[in-house]
Order: C-alpha cells, then sequence, then structure tokens
C-alpha cells in the first residue's frame, strides 16, 4: 500500500510540474517593460493597447507626450508623469482630465506650472487618451 501511495504521489508532481512548464503566458505577463527616455521620471511596463486605447495612444503621443512624455512617463523639463498614483481615478478621475484639456489646469502636484488648455481635442478624443492612460495605470498597479 506504500508503494502505492508513493507512486500516486510522484505521479501527482510530475503532472504539477509538466503543467507549470507548458503552460501558456497570459499576456499581461508578456508584456515589456518601456525604456526610459532621457527625461522620463518614471518606469512603466506597457500592456497591450487595443482599440480606442489605440486610438488614445496615438493622440497621447501627437500632441500630450511633448509635456507628459512617451506612454506617460513624464519629461522632467516640461510636465509630469501621468502614470503615477497622483492620477489614479479616485484622485484624479476622468473628469479632470476633460477639464484639464478644456480649461488647462493651475499647478498644484507638481513644479511645471501651470498646464495650458490643449486646442482641438473633442471631449471623445480626450476619453480615448484616457482610456489609454487607465490602461497603462493599471498595468502599473496604479489602481
Amino acid at each position: 500500500m506504500n508503494k502505492l501511495h508513493l507512486m500516486i504521489w510522484v505521479c501527482a508532481v510530475g503532472l504539477i510540474a509538466a503543467f507549470a512548464v507548458s503552460r501558456p503566458v497570459p499576456t499581461h505577463e508578456a508584456d515589456e517593460t518601456a525604456p526610459l527616455d532621457n527625461n522620463a521620471l518614471v518606469a512603466v511596463t506597457m500592456p497591450r493597447i487595443e482599440g480606442n486605447a489605440a486610438i488614445g495612444q496615438n493622440i497621447f503621443e501627437n500632441i500630450c507626450a511633448a509635456c507628459h512624455g512617451t506612454q506617460g512617463t513624464g519629461n522632467a523639463e516640461a510636465g509630469p508623469p501621468l502614470i503615477h498614483k497622483i492620477y489614479e481615478p479616485g484622485h484624479h478621475g476622468d473628469e479632470s482630465f476633460q477639464r484639464a484639456v478644456a480649461f488647462g489646469v493651475q499647478a498644484h502636484h507638481w513644479r511645471f506650472g501651470n498646464m495650458p488648455p490643449v486646442d482641438g481635442l473633442t471631449r471623445g478624443d480626450v476619453a480615448m487618451v484616457i482610456e489609454y492612460v487607465r490602461e497603462i495605470q493599471r498595468a502599473n498597479g496604479i489602481y
């Protein structure tokens, strides 16, 4: 009877080991850490960006990245990182991003000066940028 239990135990361990070695890696574990550019303030792990967030990424990289850095990592010479706990939804909700773009915002967390309004973006454009930023925040444990 002891040999039977030993054989069952060895088979179970073997199956567990085989599963651990051969299981597929989920995409969120396969994402890469974005390299820091020279002026970035934080490093981020980039998730897979799809759908409206991908459109938001394009808008962000063309309009917002000059101050907020590529992938929201900040720019030491121009503006804060958006991939930061200060910008979690519980502190800076989506509407605060909408208002910052539409009306500008007084500097209150960082010493980069006031943010001017950003011309040429609709609320829909900003919603897609927010979706992009929130995806990166989630992938980096911001919320």
